[in-house]
């Protein structure tokens, strides 16, 4: 049995990509703030410990084996330029350290995983279209931190993959999430889909499907690549 650790596992992207998983036979442990859910360790990434507790908790319910790491929680608070200096920053280092500085860690603790046993393993990372082409005035954070997750798993599949370690991205666009709403409404909701061709944003369940397939179906040799969902909002 594959076993697969989900970050952001209790709502939106997360919640229905754990429903894909666990329907395919995959024993999922997941993570939330909250930690509510059965099967689901509470860790908060604002915490520089949480990664690490977080791993350590997955790898004993685990059994002391995890074969698949998907990175996918996330904040998208909106930081204005206009707030005051050490609000913003504040804003940046936490949306970094929750986005991309937790997904680092816990990226490392598994490649050390699964070098010191020899073994194969796979990282997804839910990055966003943003880390490509930007996003709003409000959200320069948010952006720099999913760019900065793509840059982290090209390197890791350039490194590792001749040790059987894998890293593959999905960068969606607006997704039907409770997160991706607040945004939508803000911008003028309906308006903003004149920029996406396809005339709807995404469905949870769509990228859960990418994440299904990464996590478990893709052949070895797509290592290193990033698969969009946007729509055709932005195209490469």
């Amino acid at each position: 049995m594959t076993c697969i650790l989900l970050t952001g596992s209790s709502r939106g992207i997360g919640a229905a990509s754990r429903t894909a998983l666990e329907a395919r036979g995959a024993k999922v442990i997941g993570q939330s703030t909250s930690g509510e859910g059965f099967g689901t360790i509470a860790a908060d990434f604002r915490n520089p410990d949480a990664p690490e507790a977080l791993w350590e908790a997955a790898l004993k319910q685990a059994g002391g084996e995890i074969d698949v790491l998907v990175n996918n929680a996330g904040l998208f608070d909106p930081n204005p330029i206009e707030k005051p200096d050490g609000d913003w920053l504040e804003a940046w280092e936490e949306t970094m350290r929750i986005n991309l500085t937790a997904s680092a860690q816990l990226s490392r603790l598994a490649v050390r995983h699964w070098q010191e046993r020899g073994a194969t393993g796979r990282i997804v990372h839910v990055a966003s279209r943003a880390g490509h082409r930007g996003d709003s005035p409000a959200h320069w954070h948010y952006a720099a931190s999913k760019g900065g997750m793509l840059a982290m798993h090209k390197t890791i599949a350039r490194q590792y993959a001749a040790e059987g370690i894998l890293s593959f991205a999905i960068t969606p666009g607006f997704t039907d999430t409770a997160m991706a709403g607040d945004y939508l409404d803000s911008r003028g909701g309906a308006g903003l889909l004149a920029d996406i061709p396809l005339g709807r944003v995404a469905e949870p369940e769509e990228i859960a499907r990418i994440v299904e397939f990464l996590s478990l179906d893709a052949p070895p040799s797509l290592t290193g690549a990033t698969l969009d969902a946007n729509g055709a909002s932005y195209v490469r």
